[in-house]
């Protein structure tokens, strides 16, 4: 009879060390937050257009998702406008346009709430689709600031001075040099050309990623999504990155959200860490797992 009994404090212990080992793992794994299918890495903060926060349209100071602020559409003017739209090979889409040829601005940005803003070892991600049809002094940006709300038209004026971050933008070949190719410009003093054009880029889509590195570096790739290639700029900027802007500027007189050649479209928008990061979570799961093994 005696072997059939287990004493009191063995039990206390196995079911002690089960509980510890599991309730970290699930910590873990909730510090992680859930994997999702955009970069098939975990989330620090991820908001998509075609969620169902949006599935009544899309209006200033709307939040979806987490890890960002509220939608802010200051500093539009002049025809600028704001709707989702479907028409885009890449589905659903936060969708800026502008009506007026030669003034309209559509202009929109929100905060980078989760840390405080982007972090370094951490990568924000968005897919685009930008226009291909603009003229005058058309072109597009996004701006990574430093600030509290969008840029307003005219800033920053075009030095590197003059940023309170990193701009990646395109304008009209006519009126801007270099035209028609993507180019990158820092508050370090840095300005880059990319070999990606409009043309290439607008097709199908692109992918930014912004990587800061340091608190002064950063890595910065496009990545046309009709398989046109990528190119990767790396440069050095001041933070602290807490807010994100895209602009549209001076569209060919846009016939409304679903004028795709016309229009600039936002896909979705996320932050995870960088890979290196994220390994390093995945080895302190798998020692967890292998101090549960043991116990």
């Amino acid at each position: 009879m005696r072997s059939h009994f287990i004493p009191a404090s063995v039990g206390k212990k196995t079911m002690r060390s089960h509980f510890i080992s599991g309730a970290a793992i699930a910590c873990a794994v909730t510090g992680a937050t859930a994997m999702m299918p955009n970069t098939g890495a975990a989330q620090i903060a991820l908001d998509q257009a075609s969620g169902s926060t949006y599935s009544g349209g899309w209006s200033a100071g709307q939040n979806g998702g987490y890890g960002f602020g509220a939608w802010s559409f200051d500093g539009t003017v002049n025809g600028g406008g704001q709707e989702m739209s479907s028409a885009s090979s890449l589905g659903t889409m936060w969708t800026l346009f502008t009506t007026t040829t030669g003034s309209g601005l559509s202009d929109v940005g929100r905060a980078i709430t989760a840390g405080g803003g982007l972090g370094v070892g951490q990568t924000f991600q968005t897919v685009i689709q930008n226009p291909t049809s603009y003229h005058y002094f058309g072109g597009f940006d996004i701006l990574f600031l430093n600030g509290t709300d969008n840029l307003p038209a005219g800033e920053p004026t075009g030095s590197p001075s003059d940023l309170q971050g990193i701009r990646a933008q395109v304008f009209h070949s006519a009126y801007y040099n270099p035209g028609d190719l993507w180019s990158v410009q820092d508050n370090g003093g840095g300005s880059q050309t990319t070999s990606l054009g409009s043309a290439t880029t607008g097709a199908a889509g692109v992918q930014v990623d912004l990587t800061l590195n340091s608190a002064t570096a950063y890595t910065l790739t496009l990545t046309a999504l009709n398989g046109g290639g990528s190119s990767t700029i790396n440069g050095t900027y001041s933070g602290p990155i807490n807010y994100v802007n895209f602009r549209l500027y001076d569209g060919v007189g846009s016939s409304g959200p679903n004028d795709v050649a016309d229009n600039y479209g936002i896909q979705y928008m996320e932050i995870v860490p960088e890979p290196a990061t994220f390994a390093l979570v995945g080895m302190g799961l798998g020692g967890l797992l292998l101090f549960r093994r043991r116990q």
